[in-house]
C-alpha cells in the first residue's frame, strides 16, 4: 500500500487535489493532506490533515502532489506537479511563467498537447525531470454524473444562460468595465446572468455585482467547485482569465472583452455596445466558430473521460519504477530552498537534498 501527500498552500488547490484523493482511495491506498498558510476547507470527508513538516516525515509518503510553484524539498517523495490552471498567456513572453523551470519537481503532468510539447523540450535540456501527459485532475468531475440536482435546475430558468467570469488583475479585468452594460442586459430578462468573479477580486466590484441580484441574476462565489456553473451555462462572458478555458473544453462558446489571448475559438469584442450582438451570435453557435472551438479544446485537454487523476497515479508509479533513477540531479537550489525553510520555519537538516 502506497501513501501520497497533497499539498495545498491556496483555496484553489482543493478543487484539483481531491480527484487525485479519490482515485487514490479506490486503488486502496493511503493518502493525506498538508496545508500551509490557506484555511482549512477539509470536510469530514477528506484524507487526513498532518500538521506538522515532522509529521509529513513520519507519514512518508512516495509521492507529494503540487498544484502551485513550489514545494518544499524536505519533504519525503517524488514532487509531482500538476498545475493550478491552464495558462491563458496573460504575462509578458507567453507562458513564460507557467513553463518556468525551478529545479524543484521530478515529474510534470502536463494537461494537454500544446502544454506538454514546451515541457517535453523543457525536459531534454534539463534533463532532471520527466513529462507525461494526463489530463488536469480537476477536470475529472466535469467529465462524471452529477450526484446532486444541476445548477441549472437550481435556477429553475428556461432561458439561456450567460456565464461572467473575471480575473482579479486590473490589467486585465473587464469587470468594472462590464457592470453596467451586464446590468442594462440581464434587467431585460432575455437571459440568465451568473456571475462568478476570481476570489481576489477587488471588494469593491464584488459588492456592485452582489448588488445586481435579481430574478435575471445570480451572483455565486463558487470558487471552490465552478463545475456546476460551467454545466450550466450556454455561453461565456470572460477577459483573459483562464476560467474561459475550462468553458472551452466543453464545446461551449465564448465572448471575450479585449482579451490579451484573441484567437478564432474566442469571439472577443473591444466595444461595451458590441458585448450583446456577440453573445447573440454565440447563442447560435455558428459552424465556422465551434469547429475551431473543438480544435482548440483538443490541444489544450483532450481527455473527457474524467480519468485523469487515475492517468496521474499511473505516470507516478511509472516514474518511480523506471525513469526515477536515470534523470540527473535536480539544481543546487541554495537560496530557493533557504526561502522555503524561512517560509515554513523549519530549519532541520533531516531529509535535505542539497
Amino acid at each position: 500500500m502506497n501513501r501520497y501527500l497533497l499539498f495545498a498552500v491556496q483555496p484553489y488547490c482543493y478543487p484539483i487535489l481531491r480527484p487525485l484523493q479519490q482515485a487514490i482511495l479506490n486503488r486502496g491506498d493511503e493518502v493525506a493532506w498538508f496545508l500551509h498558510e490557506t484555511p482549512n476547507l477539509l470536510t469530514a470527508d477528506d484524507a487526513p490533515l498532518l500538521e506538522s513538516v515532522e509529521a509529513v516525515q513520519q507519514y512518508n509518503p512516495v509521492a507529494v502532489f503540487v498544484p502551485t510553484y513550489w514545494v518544499p524539498d524536505f519533504f519525503p517523495g517524488v514532487k509531482v506537479q500538476v498545475f493550478h490552471g491552464f495558462d491563458p498567456g496573460k504575462r509578458s513572453g507567453t507562458r513564460q511563467e507557467h513553463a518556468r523551470i525551478r529545479g524543484l519537481y521530478d515529474l510534470y503532468c502536463t494537461q494537454g498537447p500544446n502544454t506538454t510539447c514546451i515541457f517535453e523540450e523543457k525536459a531534454r535540456h534539463y534533463s532532471h525531470f520527466k513529462v507525461t501527459e494526463t489530463g488536469w485532475p480537476m477536470l475529472d468531475p466535469l467529465f462524471q454524473p452529477e450526484k446532486k440536482s444541476s445548477f441549472h435546475e437550481m435556477l429553475a430558468t428556461d432561458k439561456p444562460i450567460i456565464l461572467f467570469g473575471s480575473t482579479f488583475s486590473s490589467t486585465y479585468s473587464a469587470a468594472k468595465k462590464l457592470a453596467s452594460t451586464i446590468k442594462k442586459l440581464s434587467q431585460t430578462g432575455r437571459w440568465h446572468w451568473i456571475i462568478n468573479l476570481h476570489p481576489k477580486m477587488d471588494k469593491s466590484v464584488v459588492e456592485v455585482y452582489k448588488n445586481m441580484q435579481s430574478e435575471y441574476l445570480t451572483f455565486t462565489d463558487s470558487s471552490q467547485d465552478t463545475m456546476p456553473l460551467l454545466r450550466a451555462a450556454d455561453v461565456m462572458l470572460c477577459d483573459t482569465s483562464s476560467f474561459f478555458l475550462q468553458f472551452l473544453i466543453l464545446n461551449k462558446p465564448v465572448v471575450t472583452f479585449n482579451t490579451a489571448v484573441p484567437g478564432p475559438a474566442l469571439i472577443d469584442v473591444h466595444k461595451v455596445e458590441d458585448v450583446e450582438p456577440a453573445i447573440e451570435r454565440a447563442l447560435s453557435r455558428p459552424p465556422e466558430l465551434m469547429q475551431s472551438v473543438k480544435e482548440f479544446a483538443n490541444q489544450l485537454h483532450p481527455y473527457r473521460d474524467g480519468q485523469s487523476s487515475a492517468r496521474v497515479l499511473q505516470a507516478t508509479d511509472d516514474f518511480i519504477a523506471n525513469h526515477m533513477d536515470g534523470l540527473k540531479p535536480r539544481p543546487f537550489n541554495f537560496w530557493r530552498k533557504l526561502k522555503m525553510r524561512k517560509r515554513m520555519k523549519y530549519y532541520r537538516l533531516r531529509g535535505v537534498r542539497f
